[in-house]
């Protein structure tokens, strides 16, 4: 047993604690946590350790695409989604960043050395499964399906329990679940959609769907035409008639597919409006934002005030290096704090951390709270009195591991 008494405490699930202290078993269990005065004569006769700044529970990137790391710094923004995904297609066909194991394990380096406990990874070809079970990292793998096309899809469908026996073998960690999970409502065939969700909820796993990200997508959902329709036509040679369209709003659709789900995690939700911001509340989806990815490619923030207003906690994710300059949470949260100040603090840095944690279904993940068993960080130097504020101001400072969850394995 441990006792750390620090300047100060994120506890993620609720308020900062200045002159707080926090106990903790020989797993990095958290036993107790509260003001120091009330916990540590509880714990007389525990090691005590001093720590000076402010301590936090491990960070929760709940949306990475860490196989495109290769292409950090190459993605070409600020012309609209279908440009930047025309450009990412390309450079992703010439310098096939998932053959780049060094660039991988790179970033999921920089993913511990931000204070980064757990991820949802969206991946196409698993390659950083390994490396994120070395590191022990916690959290959800979303094996990402695409295609238009029922029949063919449904059979790659199929074939995914061999492609991860060939391309993992023994899956490494428990603390990763797995799912299979569609990619978009315009790039995977509603009826395989559908039947992956659903799926998910019987195994009791989550899946993650990229959700009205691009006024683009909402175009072809909608009606049918607009650069989307246009890409399918240039690129892939199918027929107008060959794409199946809804005529829905993606949210509403969403929801007809049962996607829109307390087990899928809403990823974006860029484009989305303040009545269909209040349906995603009610169906109680988690939503995860990118904005520093949404910033670069579209130019454009997610509508944060009214999903506030809706009664909407976020997860933070980054979306891969080729869209966003870093994988760091915070980062994210201070990008949401310079533009939105009427937000606290305190609600952004519990984006980055229990927001992340309940987006991905993890309790024990996230919050400084007995029974959880979060990893815990600090951030040196004097937070003054609102420990958040000094946490979104104090980014670029070096962060230093107190309690990993787990030891990494070499």
């Amino acid at each position: 047993m441990r006792a750390l008494h620090a300047d100060a405490l994120i506890r993620g699930d609720g308020a900062p604690l200045v002159d707080a202290a926090v106990v903790l078993d020989d797993r990095g269990t958290i036993i107790d946590v509260g003001p120091a005065a009330d916990v540590l004569p509880r714990h007389a006769g525990a090691p005590r350790e001093t720590v000076r700044g402010v301590v936090l529970p491990g960070l929760v990137n709940a949306h990475t695409h860490l196989e495109l790391s290769g292409l950090r710094g190459r993605g070409r923004g600020g012309a609209g989604f279908v440009p930047w995904v025309e450009h990412l297609i390309g450079a992703r066909s010439e310098l096939r960043p998932e053959e780049d194991p060094g660039a991988v394990d790179e970033a999921v380096r920089e993913l511990d050395v931000y204070g980064i406990a757990a991820v949802g990874e969206v991946t196409n070809s698993l390659v950083a499964v390994s490396a994120l079970a070395r590191r022990g990292l916690a959290g959800c793998v979303f094996h990402e399906v695409f295609g238009v096309e029922r029949e063919p899809l449904e059979e790659r469908v199929r074939a995914l329990p061999r492609v991860v026996d060939e391309r993992v073998g023994p899956w490494p960690s428990p603390d990763l679940t797995y799912a299979a999970t569609p990619h978009t409502l315009y790039t995977t065939h509603a009826e395989v959609v559908a039947a992956l969700v659903a799926r998910a909820a019987e195994q009791g796993v989550r899946a993650s769907l990229h959700l009205a990200e691009h006024g683009a997508e909402r175009r072809f959902l909608e009606h049918g035409d607009g650069p989307v329709v246009a890409w399918y036509q240039s690129r892939l040679k199918l027929r107008r008639d060959a794409l199946a369209w809804p005529g829905e709003a993606p949210v509403a659709f969403a929801d007809r597919l049962g996607a829109l789900a307390s087990h899928v995690l809403a990823v974006h939700l860029t484009d989305a409006r303040p009545e269909e911001l209040e349906h995603v509340a009610r169906r109680g989806a988690p939503v995860v934002l990118c904005p520093r990815s949404n910033l670069h490619i579209e130019v454009r923030l997610p509508p944060l005030l009214p999903m506030r207003a809706a009664g909407i906690l976020p997860g933070l994710g980054t979306d891969s290096l080729a869209s966003s300059p870093s994988l760091d949470v915070l980062a994210e949260a201070r990008a949401l704090a310079d533009r939105f100040p009427s937000v606290p603090h305190a609600d952004l840095v519990a984006m980055a951390t229990w927001g992340g944690a309940r987006a991905l279904g993890r309790p024990d993940l996230g919050r400084v709270a007995p029974g959880a068993r979060p990893g815990l960080f600090v951030i040196e130097g004097d937070p003054g009195p609102d420990p958040a504020a000094f946490v979104l101001r104090s980014v670029r400072t070096p962060r230093r591991w107190l309690s990993r969850r787990q030891e990494i394995s070499r």
